[in-house]
Formats: C-alpha cells, structure tokens, sequence
C-alpha cells in the first residue's frame, strides 16, 4: 500500500489511530442505538403516563363539573418540556380543548381518527403520526360513561437533544484518548524506532560494505531490541572475523597460485578456462588474459589439447581425479618449443567441489617435465658414450701391448745386417705408422685416465696431442691449422680436464669449419687484465667457420643445447664452462655469422681463455673427477 506510511514510527502512530478511530466510532454507533432504543422505550412510557395523567385529571375536573380544569390541565400538560401538543376530544373526535392554538392542529388527522375505534377502556394508545411523530391517547371516562378522549404528542427533539449531547462527550472522550494515545506511542516508537533505525542504518552499512559506518553499535535501550543490536553487534565481529580469515585464506591461495613453481589452471563445465597462474601461461606461450574463456584446442596443439579436455571432462563426469596424464607436443610460440622443439607434460585433473559438494570446477596441475625428459634422453646418451669410451680404452690397452712388440720386432728388422735398402725403407716406414698408432691409443688412455691432482703441464704437448687427435678430420676437410705456443710454457692445473676443455674447443671449431677454413690455436704467458697482478696463460682458439647468430651465442654454455640436431647432446660447452670456472678462468667469445645483407663479409668465431697459474688448485685436489668419459662426449658437442 503506497499511502501507508514506511517508518516504523509512523506505522505505529497511524496503526493507532486507525484502530483507535475504528474503534470509538463503532462504540459510538452501537451507544447510539441502545441509547436510541432506550429513549424510545422511555418516551413512549413517559407519554403513555402523560396522556393517562391528562385522563384522569380531565376525568376527576368533569366529576367535580368543572371543564375549566380540564382547559388548564391541558395547558399544563402541554408546556411539558417533553410534549409538543395536548389535547381533549370528545369520543367522536371533536377538539374540546387544546394546549396551542394552531390552525392545523384544531382537527384530528386522519391518522388519529383511525385510533379511536381500536381504543380501550384504561389502556394508552400510542401511535406514530404524519412526521414521525409519537402520539399517545386514552379516554376519559366519569365511571362508565366514556366522556371524551386525551391526546398528547412527544417532542422527539428532546431525545435527539440527549443523544446529541451523549455524542458530543463521546466525541470529545475520543479525541482525548486518541491524543494521549498518539503522544503515548510517539514517545514509545521514540524508545523503539531509534534503536530500529541504528540497527537499519549498521544493516544497510554492512550490505553495502559502507566505510564510515562503526562497529559495534551504540545500545541505548535495555529491552529486546537492546538484545537483538548486541546479537547483531557479535554477528558483525563475527563476519569481520570470518572475512579475515577468508581474506588471509584467498590471499594465501593467492599468493600460492601465482608463485607455485608449477602450472595451475581450472575449467568449468563447458571445459573454458576460468583462471591460470603465469606459470601455465608462461607454458602454453600465451597471455594470462587471453585463456579466460577459451577452451583448450584454441591454445594447444592436438592431439594433446584433445586429451587434457578428455580428462577435464572425465573429472566432471566421475567426480573423481586423473593423475600422471603424459602430454607433448610441439609449440613454435612456447619457450620449451623455442628452446628445444617439444615439450612434455605431466598433467593431473582433481574436482573442486561447492559446499552441496557438487563439482563446480576442475583443476589441472601441470609439471613441465620437458627437461626431464631430455635429461633421460641426454643421460641414455652419456652412458652410451662412457661405455663406448670404456670399450675404446680397453681396445687401446689391449692394442697397445701388440704394438709394442710389433715395434721391438720392427727395431730389430732395421738393425738386421743383410737387410737391402728397399727393405730397409719398407721397414722404416713401418715403424713410423705403428708409433702413430701407438700415439693414438696413448691419447686415448690419457682421455680415460684423467689425473685427480693439478700438477705442472707442459701445454704445447697438450695441444699438440690435442690436435695430432683430430688430424685426420683436419687433412679431410683440408684445413689450415695454424700453432703459435711456446713449447717450453707450463700451467698448473689439471691437466686432463683442461685437455677436455680444448679437445671440445679445437673439436667444434672443426665441426663449424668448412673445406680449407682457417684454424688458429695460440696460447702465451699473460697477464689477467683486470687484474695486472694475477699471470697466466692465454689461450685462443679460433677459426673462419660459419660463426655463431647472436642467440644462439648467448645460450652455448646451457645444459643440453645443441645445434647439430642427432650428433650432439648439449653437454660439451657446458662441462668445459664447469671446469672453467673451477679453475678460475675468465673466458671471451666473440663470433660472426653470414648476413644477406652483407654477403662477402668474413665469419668466424674467437674463444679467448685466461687461465690463471694459481697454486690455489691444491685446495681442489680431493674433488672427485668428472665424469669418465667426458671428453668422449665433449668431442662431439656444442
């Protein structure tokens, strides 16, 4: 209802009113018509007795034969404040006396003609006349003569007069108690509306989430509503209780979400992403803002995207987790991809379920097991390489005891006596290739048998050894090796393992060279030019093969990058920079690559490698040596 005032206060007050309104016009209606029937009754009693009194004193004024009695009597009775009109008639109806003298009144009406025949002997008649009005007769008799007839007609404006009266002091009773019960109900909607409106005004502050508004409520009655502000009061704390704590709980999964060193991602019915942390996006290669809403064909390839949907919408389905879920695939826009060219994922798929523990959403934890998988990769290909150098140097042993007694029987043809020049040259010639020989199978146990203390080394064999290694590869693509050593320079240092540094330097430096390229490998005393205190041996290798592109350079001492696709296993570079390091090397490359834009210009590329004389390596004698084979492996890596 639109009229009906909303405050509780005014509710209260017209509510009252209302009733009360309701309520005295109704005692004033019902008081009304008792007091309407009561004067009624009473009235026609009153004139019933008049008109008899008017008889009698008529009838006892002819006894005594005096009419002028009668006259006054009528004139008496009719000055009555009750009675309007008194009249004698005889029995015919004929006016004898009458107690006005008005010209309509000095005949009977018909009416009043119509009540003589039913007239009896001492009783009244009374009637209701033109006008509503009441009337009341009774004959006069003079013992049994019937004399005449006595009229006498009620003035009902003397009712209506007390009924008025009766209405006026209802009315003005009614609106004394309407007033007191108005300013009544303002002071107690006072002492409850503005507890009401305090706890209105905190009820909409805490649906609106209003800053200005305080807690806990001021409580300013003792009663129910008192109770029910602090009930509300303990509520609020309650909340604001329950807030932090969801609050410190949504912030810690927050925190959880974006900083979990694992990929994150939940789904909802239709299989669209609903939320990602940056790990998962950082896999997939696109935006964070970019999953939400989309499904997983639209950012993975297939047929991985195919199967993680699957187990998304088999956890929905089952209410149940699947875990351990292997994925790949191949991504030219993802780091993995980038970096490698195939990712692997192990994915798990778990229900997350609303408080009717209904599965509202699904989640996926991602662990990128790219690495991982490379690394068993790269390790079955390590161990292979270790047996392969096992075997090589167990043949090398194993050929190298022949080879000494070829070489002694060799020695002893050349001194034999009746020997002829031919055959004696034949011999010679002999001798010189079994002691290549027995070079090759020495560097080869040098590889294997790594010493595991630094010790003074003479370097120009080092690098000779080195490079007599690869001579074959050398006079195959015809290059031009160029020597600048001292062959008298020496290093403390390990030797096998710096022998593994250069042998992957000189072994990529072929590998990147082409037919009749440009090999350098230069090493002189120096100085460290940082630190002009600090001597040492600098070394250079360098040749004018096909150079290395700016990204590719950047990344050439990283675990398992390669560039030479199936022969390469990523470990070379990375294993010489380990060793480096150990020896407190300070390392420079420079490389150029071809350019379309500058054809003609020369490529190439420069490892620099100072290499301090520091007889602090003593402290690293106890260290356990690389692995066994490394240098086998280093050979061909990069």
């Amino acid at each position: 209802m639109r009229w009906w005032p909303r405050p509780i206060r005014w509710q209260m007050l017209a509510g009252l009113l209302l009733l009360e309104v309701l309520s005295t016009g109704l005692f004033a209606l019902l008081l009304v018509r008792q007091q309407t029937r009561e004067e009624h009754a009473r009235a026609q009693t009153r004139l019933s007795y008049e008109a008899r009194s008017l008889a009698i004193q008529s009838s006892e004024a002819l006894l005594e034969e005096r009419p002028g009695w009668v006259g006054l009597s009528v004139k008496m009775m009719g000055d009555s404040p009750t009675v309007t009109l008194a009249a004698v008639t005889d029995p015919a109806g004929n006016m004898l006396f009458l107690s006005r003298d008005v010209a309509d009144d000095l005949t009977l009406s018909p009416a009043e003609r119509a009540q003589i025949p039913q007239m009896r002997k001492g009783q009244s008649k009374c009637f209701t006349v033109e006008g509503n009005q009441w009337e009341c007769a009774q004959q006069i008799y003079t013992g049994n003569d019937l004399r005449g007839i006595a009229w006498v007609r009620f003035d009902k404006s003397w009712t209506h007069e007390q009924l008025r009266s009766l209405l006026r002091d209802t009315a003005v009773f009614a609106i004394i108690w309407i007033l007191a019960s108005a300013l009544l109900v303002i002071l107690m909607a006072r002492s409850i509306a503005r507890p009401l409106a305090i706890l209105h005004r905190g009820t909409r502050a805490l649906m609106n989430a209003e800053e200005d508004t305080r807690f806990p409520l001021p409580v300013s009655v003792h009663n129910e509503i008192g109770d029910l502000i602090e009930a509300f009061n303990r509520m609020v704390a309650s909340l604001d209780e329950q807030r932090s704590g969801l609050n410190d709980t949504l912030s810690l999964l927050d925190s959880m979400l974006a900083n979990a060193p694992i990929g994150l991602a939940f789904f909802d019915r239709s299989g669209r992403f609903v939320r990602v942390n940056q790990v998962f996006a950082d896999l997939t290669g696109a935006p964070l803002s970019r999953h939400l809403g989309r499904t997983l064909p639209e950012l993975l390839p297939q047929p991985a995207a195919q199967s993680l949907e699957s187990a998304v919408l088999r956890v929905f389905a089952q209410d149940a987790p699947v875990r351990n879920l292997e994925l790949s695939g191949q991504r030219g826009n993802s780091d993995a991809a980038n970096r490698h060219g195939a990712w692997t994922w192990i994915t798990s798929c778990y229900p997350v379920r609303t408080a009717h523990q209904q599965v509202r959403w699904v989640g996926v934890i991602v662990l990128d097991a790219s690495d991982r998988k490379r690394n068993e990769d790269a390790l079955r290909k390590t161990e292979k390489l270790a047996v392969t150098g096992r075997l090589a140097a167990s043949i090398a042993h194993e050929i190298n005891n022949p080879l000494e007694a070829i070489t002694n029987l060799l020695f002893l043809l050349i001194n034999h006596k009746p020997l002829d020049e031919m055959a004696l040259n034949y011999a010679t010639m002999a001798e010189y290739e079994v002691r290549r020989v027995s070079e090759i199978t020495q560097q080869t146990l040098r590889f294997y048998r790594q010493s595991t203390q630094p010790g003074r080394t003479t370097l120009a064999e080092l690098l000779d050894s080195i490079l007599s290694l690869y001579q074959g590869r050398v006079n195959a693509l015809n290059l031009r090796v160029e020597r600048d050593y001292d062959p008298e320079i020496e290093l403390f240092c390990f030797a096998g393992e710096i022998r593994q540094v250069f042998a992957n330097l000189i072994g990529n430096s072929i590998d990147a060279a082409g037919n009749g390229a440009r090999l350098v490998v230069r090493a002189r005393r120096s100085r460290n030019w940082s630190d002009p205190s600090q001597t040492g041996v600098r070394f250079v290798v360098a040749d004018s093969g096909c150079g290395m592109e700016p990204e590719v350079r950047e990344r050439i001492f990283e675990a398992f990058f390669t560039t030479k696709e199936v022969v390469g296993t990523g470990l070379g570079l990375w294993v010489s920079h380990e060793i480096l390091m150990k020896h407190h090397a300070i390392v420079h490359v420079r490389s150029r690559a071809a350019h379309p834009d500058y054809p003609g210009r020369s490529t190439g590329t420069v490892f620099e490698i100072f290499l301090p004389d520091d007889a602090e390596l003593r402290k690293l004698s106890n260290l356990e040596p690389l692995a066994e084979v490394i240098a086998a492996g280093g050979v061909q890596s990069a």
